[in-house]
């Protein structure tokens, strides 16, 4: 997983990419929890998405906010880390441009800016929001969610409300044209932190779904 240091709005950012295997290679971030909780690219989870998508033959990058780790700048409330996603999307795509797909996963603050990202960017045809702080920010830009993907939340979460991620999740799928899929692992808080095998689990179930050529979803 080498190294990389790339342009962003502020500054260097930091990551570690696994590069394409092969022409027309899907695309996969991945974003980490909120950098103001220690949160930064080796956040196990974070990690155990990148190795998942990197295993199934995608371009996957991994990297630091702004003031994280290497990354230049300081932390700018989810406004310029936002700007941080699409410098990196920017960077994959300015050697990788015949990817087939892009899809985006985040962790916490991570999914949050992931599904703002999704705003942006049409060319993102999945997400993983593992652990959507519904409670703690506005996702009402979600209007209509432009994709289908999978919200994952733990039964037993502190942090992040089970209510108010279920309101979310109810809100997306009044949305026509997209599938939201949507599990909670039995006894997990905010960090799986002994329910990581059940929550990858959940995350390979659902690749194995969207990735197979007859899946009704495109």
């Amino acid at each position: 997983m080498p190294e990389v240091i790339f342009p962003g709005p502020e500054g260097r950012l930091e990551g570690r990419f696994a590069p394409p295997p092969r022409p027309r290679a899907p695309v996969a971030m991945i974003l980490h929890p909120h950098p103001q909780a220690m949160g930064t690219m080796n956040n196990r989870i974070v990690q155990a998405l990148y190795q998942t998508f990197a295993r199934r033959g995608f371009a996957t990058l991994r990297f630091n906010f702004r003031g994280v780790g290497k990354s230049q700048g300081v932390f700018d409330n989810g406004v310029g880390e936002l700007s941080d996603a699409a410098s990196a999307l920017d960077w994959v795509q300015s050697f990788h441009p015949e990817a087939q797909q892009t899809w985006v996963a985040g962790v916490s603050f991570g999914a949050w800016i992931g599904m703002q990202l999704l705003m942006r960017r049409p060319e993102v045809r999945g997400w993983i929001s593992i652990a959507p702080p519904a409670n703690m920010y506005d996702f009402s830009f979600l209007a209509p969610c432009p994709a289908s993907g999978i919200v994952i939340q733990g039964e037993a979460d502190e942090v992040v409300t089970p209510p108010a991620v279920q309101k979310l999740v109810d809100k997306l799928r009044t949305q026509r044209h997209i599938t939201v899929h949507h599990d909670t692992i039995p006894g997990a808080n905010h960090f799986f932190e002994h329910e990581m095998p059940q929550l990858m689990a959940s995350v390979d179930k659902y690749l194995d779904f969207r990735l197979d050529p007859s899946c009704p979803i495109k």
